[in-house]
C-alpha cells in the first residue's frame, strides 16, 4: 500500500511548524480561494466552509494518494467573527476590546483522500482568556505587523504569547491547526496518523 501524503492547503507557517513539529512534512499548495462571499453571521459554519472550499480547489491539482488538508480559522468574539484585521487601527481596536475578556477560536477543518474521494470535516473551539497588556504594549505589538497576518490579531506562539493567560481546550487549535482533530479526521478516513509520519 503507499503512503500517504498530506498536502496542506494554507500558506501559514504556522500551521506548517505545527505539522512538522508532529512528524509530518508536508506538500504545500496555496489555495487562493475567495473568502469574502461566505456569510460571516454564523462563525463556526463560516470556517467549515472556508475550509471546505480550500481543500476543493487544492485538491483539484493533487496526485491520486494525497490527502488534501483545508483548514480556516477566526475568533468568536459574542457570535462576531474576527479573521484577520484589515489595519494596523483594527488591530488596536480589537486588542482593547478582548483584553481581559475571554473568546473563542474557532478553526474549521476538511480532508479530501484523493485516493477515494472520501471526506471528512470538523471544527475545533478553543477559548482563550485575554491578559491585560497595557495602551502602550498593544500599541508596540501592532507596530510589530504580527497581528495583521492571524485570525483574531493574536497569536500563541508569537510576540501576544505574553499577553494570552491561558487556554480552555486545545492549544495547537489557536496556533492554527488542531493536531488532535485532523488525527481524527484521518482515522475517520482509514487512514493511521502515524502512516503520515516522514
Amino acid at each position: 500500500m503507499t503512503k500517504p501524503r498530506l498536502v496542506l492547503a494554507s500558506a501559514s507557517p504556522a500551521r506548517l511548524r505545527l505539522l512538522q513539529a508532529a512528524g509530518i512534512e508536508p506538500r504545500v499548495i496555496v489555495s487562493h480561494v475567495d473568502e469574502d462571499d461566505v456569510d460571516p453571521s454564523d462563525p463556526r459554519r463560516l470556517v467549515a466552509a472556508l475550509a471546505r472550499r480550500k481543500a476543493e480547489a487544492v485538491a483539484a491539482a493533487c496526485h491520486d494518494g494525497e490527502l488534501v488538508l483545508g483548514c480556516d480559522s477566526t475568533l468568536d468574539v459574542d457570535g462576531r467573527s474576527y479573521g484577520k484585521p484589515a489595519t494596523p487601527h483594527e488591530a488596536v481596536h480589537r486588542w482593547l476590546e478582548n483584553r481581559g475578556r475571554t473568546a473563542t477560536l474557532l478553526t474549521g477543518h476538511h480532508i479530501i483522500d484523493t485516493a477515494t474521494g472520501r471526506e471528512a470535516t470538523g471544527v475545533a473551539a478553543t477559548v482563550v482568556h485575554f491578559g491585560t497588556p497595557t495602551d502602550e504594549e498593544i500599541q508596540a505589538y501592532v507596530a510589530t505587523g504580527e497581528p495583521l497576518a492571524v485570525a483574531g490579531a493574536f497569536t500563541l506562539d508569537g510576540r501576544s504569547a505574553a499577553f494570552i493567560e491561558g487556554v480552555d481546550g486545545d492549544p495547537s487549535n489557536v496556533i492554527g491547526c488542531s493536531l488532535p482533530l485532523v488525527r481524527s479526521l484521518t482515522g475517520q478516513l482509514g487512514i493511521s496518523w502515524t502512516s503520515l509520519w516522514a
